[in-house]
C-alpha cells in the first residue's frame, strides 16, 4: 500500500467521533457533547451546596429521587461566573466512573440543538504546549455558523474529581 493511500483511507472510514452531538453555549462559545452521553436536559433546579468541594462543583440536585452532583462548566473551564438566567440549563450526562457510569449534571448557559457531524468536519484540537492538558477535547467541528468545541465528557472531570463526588 502506498504512503498516499494510507493517508487517504482513514479520512474515508467512519470515525468514532462521527455522529450526533448536543450543542450548547458557554460564555458565547459553542460546544458539543456526543448525544449518547446525554441522559436528559432540565431547567435549573435548586442546588444544595456540599461543603469542602471544589468551586466548580455547585452541589447536588434531587432528580426524581436520585441525588446527582452538579458541575458548573464555566467554573470548571476557568471562565467568568455569570448569574443563571431562564435559559441556563442542566444537561444530565453519564460519565464513566471507575466501576460504573455516574450521572452528573453540567450547567450550561443555553442548550442549542442536536447536529450531525461527520468525521471530515472535525479537526484535531490545537496544541497549546505541553503544560495545558487538552485531552478532554475530542476535536473542533467546522459548522455552518463557526466552530464547535467537541468535548469528551468522560475526560472533562479527572478520576480524582469523580472520586471526590
Amino acid at each position: 500500500m502506498s504512503e498516499a493511500t494510507q493517508k487517504i483511507e482513514p479520512a474515508l472510514q467512519p470515525s468514532e467521533n462521527d455522529g450526533k452531538y448536543l450543542t450548547f453555549q458557554l460564555a458565547g462559545e459553542g460546544y458539543g457533547i456526543g448525544i449518547l452521553k446525554v441522559r436528559e436536559i432540565i431547567g435549573m433546579l435548586p442546588v444544595t451546596p456540599v461543603p469542602q468541594t471544589p468551586l466548580f462543583l455547585k452541589g447536588v440536585i434531587n432528580l426524581r429521587g436520585q441525588v446527582i452532583p452538579v458541575v458548573d462548566l464555566r467554573l470548571k473551564f476557568s471562565l467568568p461566573e455569570e448569574e443563571y438566567t431562564e435559559r441556563t440549563s442542566i444537561i444530565v450526562v453519564e460519565v464513566k466512573g471507575l466501576t460504573a457510569n455516574i450521572p452528573i449534571g453540567i450547567v450550561v448557559d443555553t442548550v442549542s440543538e442536536v447536529i450531525n457531524i461527520q468525521a471530515h468536519e472535525i479537526e484535531p484540537a490545537p496544541a497549546f504546549g505541553s503544560t495545558i492538558d487538552m485531552n478532554f477535547i475530542l476535536g473542533m467541528a467546522k459548522t455552518g455558523d463557526g466552530v464547535k468545541i467537541l468535548l469528551n465528557i468522560d475526560l472533562v472531570l479527572s478520576a480524582e474529581e469523580l472520586g471526590a463526588m
